[in-house]
């Protein structure tokens, strides 16, 4: 197995040496393709997330659609992100350029599987690298479609392919000569295995860990709307979400009316088949998953927090739940719930809501709902995140870096920072 992976390695440093010399315009084509693929077999391609990892049906197929919103960004903006950047200098002439490091190696999630593969994989794929990708064993089926995906035959070589290995053998891959950067989305565990072995080859490398972000409800905040976004923040995909609100941070003044509006949502949340696109939210991606849930719940109720709704296991399928009366103390706060577990804190002012937010070993992001605008964007600064969205849940758009701080891991993703993280930025000069 491992074998066959380090030769597929091989084969892609020559595939980079074509791929790399290929116009700008050749590249834009093929994305273009691959973007049409996406297009023409959205529905088969949603479909096999659903059956990988139990997603709501619904859900899947916006997760397709958004990588060809993705594939247009960079369509879009490619050519002026590829374009010479001239620096002002004592010289006659100086610029800076972007050029592609070689064959990266992406370690995959399951939980986002088609969306985390694109949004590394098409800004770098334009820049001229070429990508092998490490799947979660999860999700065989939609790591095989995506391989497909990537095939574009008219090339006559693979600018992409999968590595079917256990995660044992990540580092004997990074050692390969051929790999000049690797990046990983995943858990702070692996994170830190995967950043130790780049390190020790001198490899490049981007981490997008886990995150605990705080979703913070002032008392000025339009509650309608801060409510329903937050149902969404924190229930979608179950809740399996790095940037998932998962820390509901509300103002005491009106605490009540929002725990009461909050709960009802959730247990409005439509469950059934995860092949109907009517249902909400569904089962977790598996049952290990859903009992380490159910164990933090029953601790936290066991400390003191207040079950409100949910609470309740069936094999991989975990009731949405709301708890009230959580504390800093307890390991529903302090560490990632990556389930469908809402946790309620509450704040007497906004000194309160910053100090509370930061107490958190992540720094992914923050929400914060208030209609005092221009006083929350003056206190952005404050908060140590990698992202304050104000009146909004946070997301990930094509348009935005993408990244966190502390063990949120580092490096960004999208924008215009994901075509230079993998790149050499060479400087030119003219005298």
């Amino acid at each position: 197995m491992l074998e066959k992976s380090l030769t597929i390695v091989s084969e892609m440093e020559s595939a980079y040496h074509t791929w790399r010399m290929q116009s700008l315009a050749l590249r834009k084509e093929t994305i273009s393709r691959i973007k049409k693929k996406l297009l023409a077999h959205s529905e088969e391609y949603a479909k096999a997330i659903t059956t990988d990892m139990n997603k709501p049906l619904a859900q899947s197929l916006a997760e397709v659609k958004k990588c060809a919103t993705l594939c247009d960004y960079y369509l879009t903006h490619i050519d002026d992100f590829l374009r010479p950047q001239p620096l002002q200098s004592s010289w006659t002439e100086s610029y800076v350029i972007l050029e592609p490091l070689g064959v990266l190696l992406g370690v995959m999630p399951w939980n986002f599987p088609f969306w985390q593969v694109f949004r590394v994989a098409i800004p770098n794929l334009l820049l001229g690298n070429v990508l092998v990708v490490k799947h979660a064993s999860n999700v065989p089926t939609t790591a095989a479609l995506l391989e497909e995906v990537f095939l574009d035959e008219s090339l006559g070589f693979p600018i992409y392919k999968n590595l079917t290995l256990p995660s044992k053998h990540v580092e004997a891959i990074i050692a390969h000569p051929a790999i000049k950067g690797v990046t990983l989305t995943g858990s702070e565990p692996a994170g830190r295995s995967v950043a130790q072995s780049a390190g020790k080859y001198l490899k490049k490398s981007v981490l997008e860990l886990g995150g605990s972000a705080a979703f913070i409800v002032c008392e000025d905040a339009d509650l309608n709307k801060a409510i329903a976004t937050a149902v969404n923040a924190r229930m979608q995909n179950a809740g399996q979400s790095c940037i998932a609100g998962k820390r509901i941070l509300v103002q005491e003044s009106i605490v009540e009316e929002f725990i009461a509006a909050f709960t009802e949502k959730v247990k409005a949340l439509k469950q059934g088949d995860k092949y109907d696109f009517s249902t909400e939210i569904g089962a977790m991606a598996r049952e290990d998953l859903a009992i380490e849930i159910e164990e933090m719940v029953q601790e936290s109720l066991s400390e003191g927090a207040t079950l409100r709704c949910g609470g309740k296991r069936t094999g991989a399928f975990y009731a949405p739940t709301v708890l009230t009366g959580v504390t800093p103390t307890m390991r529903v706060f302090r560490e990632e719930t990556f389930g469908p577990v809402a946790v309620i804190t509450t704040f007497q002012d906004f000194e309160e809501a910053i100090a509370l937010s930061n107490q958190s070993d992540f720094g992914l992001g923050v929400s914060i709902f208030s209609q005092n605008v221009d006083f929350v964007k003056s206190q952005a600064p404050r908060f140590d995140e990698g992202a304050v969205y104000i009146n909004e849940m946070l997301i990930s758009d094509p348009h935005l870096p993408f990244g966190g701080i502390k063990h949120s891991g580092y490096g960004r993703e999208l924008s215009h920072f994901g075509v230079s993280e993998f790149a050499n930025i060479k400087t030119v000069v003219v005298k």
